[in-house]
């Protein structure tokens, strides 16, 4: 898709794909009452572009660049923890193309489709456990991605003497927000370094998990604290891992049998809940 910066002398700097539509039909000017500045597919640089030339002619800048503009963006949903598109996978490249550009926020910083990043998604995205039209990627890996890559500038960037760092994704002060991620977020990052989401399997995990309850057993039984909390640590790691592998995430596994319990009632009978 093509982004045009039309001008209209004394009027106003904007930003449309469809100018005929936008300048003519919409606002009524006619072809020779206006002039296009610079035409690109790169929504990120137009937008930053546009704003640059409305402060350079004294126009009103706008108050959000148009690519951070909800009519132009697909609806995404952003948690603390990932990034929903509203699409299946089968459906996802096509849809990110067509938002080249898009910016969104995370609690790990900005990230930004591109070309590039777009592969990074289709390699790593997960198709939502409860719907196949869903699909998402995690905000901390996605971010990782990002600031494991060479910074560039745009022209427009240097024209308004702004560094971004890599392909436009995260801002300088991420650093210190990833300091704050999710626990469960540092463990996927950490089987994801190691290859575990690549090379490993569910069924080598349910018997990892095993083998760790085991150890809880044990340690329960010597009543050594030490060891059953080294136990249980160890077996929400695998947890969190095989959930990853299944198709899934940790924390939906955790919402799924709340759930399941919260309404439940019974009693307590030789140290354990009886449901009703």
């Amino acid at each position: 898709m093509t982004y045009c910066i039309y001008h209209i002398p004394g009027v106003k700097i904007g930003v449309t794909n469809n100018v005929k539509y936008r300048v003519e039909q919409q606002q009524g000017y006619t072809e020779d009452e206006y002039e296009i500045l610079e035409m690109s597919d790169d929504i990120r640089y137009i937008s930053k572009k546009e704003l640059y030339l409305q402060q350079l002619h004294g126009y009103r800048i706008d108050e959000k660049p148009y690519n951070k503009l909800k009519c132009n963006q697909m609806k995404i949903n952003v948690t603390e923890m990932t990034t929903t598109f509203p699409c299946p996978v089968r459906k996802l490249k096509g849809r990110l193309m067509d938002n080249i550009g898009m910016s969104w926020d995370t609690p790990f910083g900005e990230c930004t489709i591109t070309k590039k990043s777009i592969e990074w998604i289709m390699s790593n995205v997960a198709k939502s456990q409860y719907t196949n039209e869903r699909c998402y990627v995690y905000n901390r890996a996605f971010a990782r991605w990002f600031d494991n890559h060479d910074s560039h500038d745009t022209l427009a960037n240097l024209h308004m003497n702004e560094h971004v760092t890599r392909t436009g994704g995260i801002m300088s002060d991420t650093r210190q927000k990833r300091d704050t991620m999710c626990r469960f977020d540092k463990i996927r990052l950490w089987a994801e370094d190691r290859g575990l989401y690549h090379k490993g399997d569910p069924k080598t995990q349910t018997l990892k998990l095993m083998e760790e309850a085991g150890e809880i057993c044990r340690a329960v039984l010597k009543k050594d604290e030490e060891q059953i909390i080294d136990g249980i640590g160890d077996c929400v790691v695998v947890l969190t891992n095989l959930a990853h592998l299944a198709g899934t995430s940790i924390e939906e596994c955790i919402d799924a049998a709340y759930e399941e319990i919260k309404d439940r009632t019974g009693k307590m009978s030789n140290g354990t809940f009886k449901k009703d």
